[in-house]
């Protein structure tokens, strides 16, 4: 599966990376190597390990870099729920951010169902 640009999920995924992006900007600077930084690396890692899985052959890899990916996930909804606590987002805001997480998370899942299938 080389072609990773094609696939929807990679899409979906650069589209939140920027999103990220756009939102920790408004944080406040004590953020830059906190927050925002731990936000900016998780979101990109997304996309990166699913570009990255592309390129293996084995289903034991394909888990390794699909789990990385839904991980990154993960960390993201707990930091932008911690963002939002803080006063940094809406919950509006918030909630679009996390509908689309959650489309991501489960476009992943399918792709590693059929990939490891």
């Amino acid at each position: 599966m080389n072609r990773y640009k094609e696939l929807r999920v990679w899409e979906e995924s650069m589209e939140i990376v920027t999103k990220v992006y756009k939102v920790t900007a408004r944080f406040s600077d004590s953020e830059k190597l906190g927050l925002t930084s731990q936000l900016r690396r998780n979101a990109v890692s997304i996309p990166s390990n699913i570009a990255e899985e592309a390129r293996r052959n084995n289903p034991k890899e394909f888990n390794q870099f699909f789990g990385i990916a839904l991980g990154s996930s993960r960390e993201i909804e707990t930091q932008l729920e911690i963002a939002q606590r803080l006063g940094y987002l809406e919950r509006k805001e918030l909630d679009i951010l996390l509908d689309q997480i959650d489309k991501i998370k489960n476009m992943t899942y399918k792709l590693q169902r059929t990939i490891t299938s």
